[in-house]
């Protein structure tokens, strides 16, 4: 993953978990990572979206966890904000006349595939408490 994306969201989990009877608002997070809270609701959205978290609008309004911290697993986060594959980008348009470029693409998609078990199942194995508790 070339981007912040998962360590963005792992920051805002972390933050709800540490403060689970907490209503947390955006920019208070964004304050926290230092970034804009408009990219912080960004991925609230998408944490919103797949069940990790539930929202409250209004002044009084945030973000908390939909469940323990002991019952997400990092896995799930990752799943949830994963747009690159852990490897990079296969190659565009390889030479279709090249006797390694014809084929380079298939071979890197299953690695690529194979990778991005490994580190689900990884990820799999961590909870949410396991890591906070590092805090």
């Amino acid at each position: 993953m070339n981007n912040t994306r998962f360590a963005t969201a792992i920051h805002i989990m972390t933050l709800l978990a540490k403060s689970p009877q907490d209503w947390l608002n955006s920019e208070w997070i964004a304050g926290s990572i230092n970034i804009n809270p408009v990219i912080v609701r960004k991925e609230i959205s998408v944490l919103r979206e797949v069940g990790l978290i539930v929202c409250k609008q209004g002044k009084e309004g945030g973000s908390q966890l939909s469940r323990n911290a002991d019952s997400i697993t990092i896995s799930e986060i990752y799943s949830a904000v994963k747009n690159t594959d852990v490897l990079g980008k296969k190659n565009q348009s390889p030479n279709p006349i090249c006797e390694i470029g014809k084929e380079i693409n298939h071979h890197l998609n299953n690695l690529f595939i194979e990778t991005d078990i490994l580190v689900k199942n990884f990820l799999g194995n961590k909870t949410l408490k396991e890591f906070t508790d590092q805090f």
